[in-house]
């Protein structure tokens, strides 16, 4: 019952994440000639996740953030992070009592969440513009919404990796790592 309610309020706030990145994007969903961000959404929250140009998780994830990308990049960072999100929960939607997790994949996919939301915030175009418009600046200050939505996605893997980790007496290993180096840890 705690997977299931994990797993029920991380997919939630991907998909508001999404539909924050829409709203900042509309151009993306555009590009690829859907009728509204309503069907961009639901394309992505199909299950199995689609792949984008033959790539799944964390190498979707750096898709959205390629020069040669010419496609929907909201889709390529959600799919990628919820195709990710799905291989630590060993591709199961509906969890039972006898179902084991590794509790070090779940935590290495909090890490790749604080890595992509890095990428998201700091990664530009040639040109210098953001490849996805997120943390805006008005005279109010700066939107942290997206980081909210993000941290709640780390917090609960993290809270998860931990319930696991007890259940069958394993120690996470915390890999030391910066955003600097970008480096996605295995899931």
């Amino acid at each position: 019952m705690v997977m299931d309610v994990h797993a029920e309020q991380i997919f939630e706030q991907l998909r508001i994440l999404a539909d924050k990145l829409y709203k900042r994007n509309p151009h993306e969903w555009k590009k690829v000639g859907l009728p509204s961000r309503k069907a961009a959404i639901d394309r992505i929250f199909t299950k199995p996740f689609p792949l984008v140009n033959g790539k799944i998780s964390t190498a979707s994830i750096r898709l959205a953030f390629n020069d040669k990308y010419q496609g929907d990049r909201v889709l390529a960072f959600i799919a990628g992070i919820g195709s990710m999100l799905d291989l630590a929960y060993n591709g199961k939607s509906d969890f039972y009592i006898l179902d084991s997790f590794d509790a070090q994949k779940v935590h290495n996919s909090a890490r790749n969440i604080e890595i992509a939301a890095w990428l998201l915030k700091s990664r530009k175009k040639p040109n210098g513009q953001a490849y996805l418009l997120s943390h805006g600046k008005s005279s109010d200050g700066v939107n942290q919404s997206f980081e909210r939505v993000i941290g709640k996605m780390i917090g609960q893997q993290d809270t998860l990796a931990q319930i696991v980790a007890r259940k069958t007496h394993r120690i996470i290993k915390n890999v030391v790592q910066s955003a600097a180096q970008l480096v996605f840890l295995p899931v």
